[in-house]
């Protein structure tokens, strides 16, 4: 466990270029006292890494010293191959690069591991977009992720629920969720997220920014995502539910099946049981609950159960009508 700490320790200098041992404490979970001493251990290697003093100092690499230590096990080589997920490489502008890299990687590994990752390859793929469902379509993402990677600011025109407006970005990160791609980028100092295929046009700027050392693009991500989905639900309803309705009301989105699942009483003998879920608003929660037909039946809020009872009854007077009298003539065929 020590020497594979010690090996990523170099391998995280090497990349990272210098950090401070809070920093590798905390990236790898131990006291700062251990890393001190794992510093002391690849001194004593050989490996010239030194201690900066000072404010902003920290452990560094002497400047041109590269380790060789860089293969890949098996394992590493497979995880690599599942990492490549064609569609959004190739929506960065990446596919090529992606295919040769993989070819490089095979053609690197001895033959019995090239072996286990062509199996991986073959019999493992990857699709991150949901059934039903299309990825945006994002052809500004290539000249997004340049502007990201050489910390180049932006100009964009972007559709908000708003309307349009037109703002100054500094790229930070691109993100992609259930096919959806997104972009982070500070705006009056604070990290924002944008859908890319929001954005109506885009203009590269000559001025470049000074990237945050302290974020994480991980990080704020999966912060950002929760409190997103907070937000979004902004209410509960109390639903009396069929076995048939349970299983359909827990297919409607991982949040609904979450607390439904969570708070679901003891089923009757008829199989009907009650729970709660969380609803965005009495108009949507509605257009949901209408997709389990007489299956579910709302008991509150008292507003979301008339919102129902009223879309039931336009139902029901729909097909209450002839139907005859609402077709239109069939035309006479001509003579």
């Amino acid at each position: 466990m020590r020497s594979s700490r010690l090996l990523s320790i170099l391998l995280m200098l090497q990349s990272r270029g210098r950090m401070s041992a809070q920093a590798l404490a905390e990236e790898f979970e131990v006291s700062v006292r251990t890393i001190y001493r794992d510093i002391d251990n690849l001194s004593a290697a050989g490996v010239p890494v030194y201690a900066e003093r000072g404010r902003d100092g920290g452990f560094e690499l002497l400047d041109g010293y590269r380790t060789q230590l860089t293969g890949l096990t098996a394992s590493e080589a497979e995880a690599l191959l599942f990492a490549g997920l064609p569609g959004p490489a190739a929506d960065l502008g990446l596919a090529d690069a992606m295919a040769d890299a993989q070819l490089k990687l095979m053609a690197a590994l001895p033959r019995e591991k090239r072996e286990s990752a062509e199996r991986i390859a073959s019999r493992f793929h990857l699709d991150p977009v949901g059934w039903y469902q299309h990825a945006d379509r994002a052809e500004l993402l290539p000249a997004l992720a340049a502007a990201v990677w050489t910390s180049q600011r932006i100009r964009v025109r972007y559709e908000s629920w708003k309307g349009i407006v037109e703002r100054d970005l500094d790229p930070l990160g691109l993100a992609l969720k259930g096919g959806v791609w997104y972009l982070v980028a500070r705006a009056g100092g604070k990290p924002r997220t944008y859908r890319i295929s929001n954005i109506r046009a885009l203009e590269t700027l000559s001025e470049s920014f000074t990237r945050p050392r302290d974020f994480k693009l991980a990080e704020y991500w999966k912060a950002w995502a929760q409190d997103f989905e907070a937000r979004l639900y902004k209410g509960k309803a109390r639903v009396r539910v069929s076995a048939v309705g349970m299983k359909a009301l827990c297919a409607l989105a991982p949040a609904v099946q979450e607390m439904a699942s969570r708070t679901a009483g003891r089923a009757d003998k008829h199989g009907w049981r009650e729970a709660e879920i969380p609803i965005e608003s009495v108009d949507h929660a509605a257009r949901e609950l209408l997709k389990l037909g007489a299956e579910a039946e709302v008991l509150a809020p008292p507003e979301l159960r008339k919102r129902m009872g009223e879309a039931a009854a336009a139902l029901g007077a729909i097909y209450a009508e002839d139907g005859k009298r609402r077709r239109p003539r069939a035309r006479r065929a001509a003579a």
